[in-house]
């Protein structure tokens, strides 16, 4: 919930330089394209812009957060069987977030002074997923480069 609620955030403060016409396909880099499908109302991958991909992906997050089943609220109710496999999809989608943002707007967070803020949510979340093995390492590589030097400063 945290990670989702920074990752709104960050984003939030871009969405102004995120739009259809600067941001047609929602992608990380020339090497890196995403489609979105959620398995329910979209079930065959569909090619959007970085910002209906966003608004796609959020509601989607918000909706299984939201859904009593997935992530009970009360206490002594147990998760689900699925609950792994869901809390893995939630996190490599909002990877591809920062990953749009560091590939097509770090100079806009830069201008905005907002660089230290991305990378220390980034850092926390990367050192998360790596911790528990949440993000498959091939999903990781659109800031390969960016997780290694996070790591090597620390290590």
């Amino acid at each position: 919930v945290d990670f989702f609620n920074q990752i709104n955030m960050l984003y939030g403060t871009i969405t102004e330089f995120c739009t259809e016409s600067s941001c047609p396909v929602m992608s990380a880099g020339p090497r890196y394209e995403y489609h979105w499908a959620d398995g329910t109302n979209i079930k065959k991958p569909i090619k959007c812009s970085a910002p209906k991909y966003i608004d796609y992906l959020m509601t989607w997050v918000q909706d299984q957060l939201d859904d009593e089943t997935l992530f009970p609220s009360k206490i002594g109710v147990p998760f689900p069987k699925n609950f792994m496999s869901v809390a893995k999809t939630i996190l490599k989608r909002l990877f591809r977030v920062y990953a749009h943002i560091y590939h097509q707007h770090f100079d806009s967070v830069m201008r905005l002074q907002e660089e230290a803020h991305l990378n220390t949510s980034f850092k926390h979340f990367i050192f998360f997923v790596q911790e528990f093995s949440l993000i498959d390492r091939r999903e990781l590589a659109p800031l390969h480069e960016l997780i290694e030097k996070l790591g090597s400063k620390d290590r």
